[in-house]
């Protein structure tokens, strides 16, 4: 019996040419652009200039980032094993417990080849996930080396010697490349702000978990789980942003341009295109005049906790 014919099995010839030749590609392409921004000096940063005792960028020295509360080690841990252990569990309780959206069928290419359903949507959801925290990465350097928005305490780290520099008062801008005199890496490290990256993987990990909770957990027991869930990690996110600002390692601006920055990458990866719905029928009088009725307005909530028909994956595949 062909591939085709057999139930909860489907053919497909352009899954593997399209995965090793695109997806990889663009994969490999992703990585090694966030590479280039984090550890080479293939991006120069812009060098602004500042004001002379200038308040603003004055507060003191907060030390390495990985003398901080929250270092970066840390926040890098948990935005990958969160998601990844998250992801993993739904799927597995999911194709255990046969839950509805996520019945999809074998596919067998080159009548060889078998893919699991629970193999291909792990790693669907997985590639995803990975591909939107490089992709965070890459906005967020990007940001820092094209504005040089300075840090809070990047006069601390700079160490201007205001008397050579001829300051006699604070409208006094400096716009010379060699006015500070301190670590040079410490104040290249310090000319990046804007946005926070640290703020922009935070808050792009939990929205992306949280979305995928609360779209593709079916809990019927209680309507608290998701819901604590949910606010958990966001909570979570806020408090990396806090903790950036109260250490003076980042404006608000640069906070919530992180916040902005991980939540809309995020948003967009969850979206997919849907089949517009049929109109109602409006209903007819005895007389057989149609009969003048209010519009069906579909509730927000009612789409994420309501039942539903049966529905593929919130993330398409390509094939």
């Amino acid at each position: 019996m062909a591939a085709e014919e057999k139930p909860g099995v489907k053919s497909s010839s352009s899954i593997v040419p399209c995965f090793l030749f695109v997806e990889l590609v663009i994969m490999a392409g992703t990585v090694l652009l966030a590479y280039y921004f984090e550890y080479t000096d293939t991006f120069p940063v812009h060098v602004q200039g500042f004001f002379c005792y200038d308040k603003t960028f004055s507060k003191p020295y907060p030390g390495p980032d990985s003398t901080s509360k929250i270092p970066p080690v840390l926040i890098y841990s948990l935005v990958s094993a969160i998601p990844t252990l998250t992801i993993l569990v739904g799927e597995l309780c999911a194709f255990f417990t046969k839950a509805e959206g996520t019945q999809e069928k074998t596919i067998v290419t080159a009548d060889c080849c078998y893919f699991n359903p629970l193999l291909r949507r792990i790693i669907r959801f997985l590639g995803v996930y990975a591909f939107g925290l490089f992709t965070t990465t890459i906005f967020a350097n990007a940001g820092q080396v094209v504005t040089g928005n300075q840090t809070p305490h990047f006069l601390s780290a700079c160490r201007p010697n205001y008397t050579a520099l001829g300051c006699q008062s604070n409208m006094h801008y400096i716009t010379e490349r060699r006015a500070c005199t301190g670590n040079p890496l410490v104040v290249m490290s310090a000319r990046k702000s804007f946005p926070s990256k640290d703020a922009a993987l935070s808050v792009y990990s939990a929205v992306y978990t949280v979305m995928y909770v609360t779209l593709m957990f079916k809990t019927k027991g209680t309507r608290l789980t998701k819901p604590t869930i949910s606010f958990t990690l966001l909570c979570l996110a806020m408090i990396v942003g806090v903790v950036r600002v109260a250490e003076y390692r980042n404006h608000w601006a640069d906070v919530l341009a992180g916040f902005f920055t991980g939540g809309a990458i995020a948003v967009f990866l969850q979206l997919q295109p849907r089949l517009p719905t049929p109109q109602p029928q409006r209903p007819e009088s005895t007389l057989g005049m149609p009969m003048v009725t209010l519009p069906c307005v579909e509730s927000p909530l009612e789409k994420l906790s309501g039942p539903q028909t049966p529905q593929r994956s919130p993330f398409t595949e390509i094939t």
